[in-house]
């Protein structure tokens, strides 16, 4: 078992959603924590700073080289980087051609490419640069230096109208995950995805109409009824890196839920 009380950890979009419940997790097993997040939510990661009682906020682009390794050299401050857990992304609804038959309303190219940017490359520049400052850690007994958990979607693999360049990007990261985890197999790091489907985060809105969106959206799900908390990604995102034995998988978290076309 990956031991996380007294090591450090990275958590990329950690100032809210996934990432926010993720911190208060992996806080609550004794991880000082790095938030990595970009400067509009600094006053967020300051907050949950101040509830869970320890760690720290690092501004960052997870494209961005420079920024990451700063994160890491933060982490490494605090205690020997054990964790990953990258959930930093964003979607763009955009179709493929447009309405009029005009080459002018295709997808626009940089659109895709910028959310291919952040979603994939970012996802792998953090891994690259946290498994390298990873593997000068010390081993455990399994010989293990420490475990990264990258974020997917059920849009990997059922992705809807209009989602053709969130698909790819974590598409490539489900893609991407049994590769990283055999390059890192022997400096004893292990590499695993969570696949969520439709998670209750902030990301939904607030208010009547949100919660009337998000009633239409229950609709989708299996068993149980309902969407998924935040907190029961974060459970699963420390089992990954706890469990020694889990590696170089992508694991769905969804209610058992099939995404329909629209």
């Amino acid at each position: 078992m990956l031991e996380l009380n007294g090591a450090s950890a990275l958590v990329t979009g950690g100032a809210s959603g996934l990432g926010e419940a993720t911190v208060r997790a992996l806080s609550a097993a004794g991880s000082k924590v790095v938030i990595v997040d970009l400067g509009h939510q600094a006053d967020k990661a300051e907050a949950l700073l101040s509830d869970v009682g320890s760690g720290r906020f690092v501004e960052c682009d997870v494209t961005n080289t420079e920024q990451v390794i700063a994160a890491i050299e933060a982490a490494k401050e605090m205690g020997p980087l054990r964790s990953v857990i990258n959930s930093a992304g964003r979607g763009w609804a955009t179709r493929t051609i447009g309405k009029d038959g005009t080459y002018e309303s295709a997808h626009d190219l940089e659109v895709f490419r910028t959310v291919v940017e952040i979603n994939l490359i970012g996802t792998f520049n953090v891994c690259r640069l946290a498994a390298t400052a990873m593997s000068q850690n010390e081993p455990n007994e399994d010989g293990e230096r420490g475990a990264i958990v990258n974020t997917a979607s059920v849009a990997a693999l059922e992705g809807q109208i209009g989602q053709v360049s969130y698909t790819a990007s974590k598409a490539g990261v489900v893609g991407m995950t049994i590769t990283i985890a055999r390059d890192l197999a022997a400096v004893g790091i292990r590499c695993n995805t969570i696949i969520p489907g439709l998670i209750d985060t902030p990301i939904y809105g607030t208010g009547e109409a949100s919660e009337q969106f998000k009633e239409r959206l229950r609709v989708g799900t299996l068993f149980p009824k309902r969407l998924g908390k935040a907190s029961e990604y974060a459970s699963l995102a420390l089992e990954l890196l706890r469990n020694s034995y889990i590696n170089g998988e992508s694991v769905r978290i969804d209610s058992g839920m099939r995404m329909q076309p629209k």
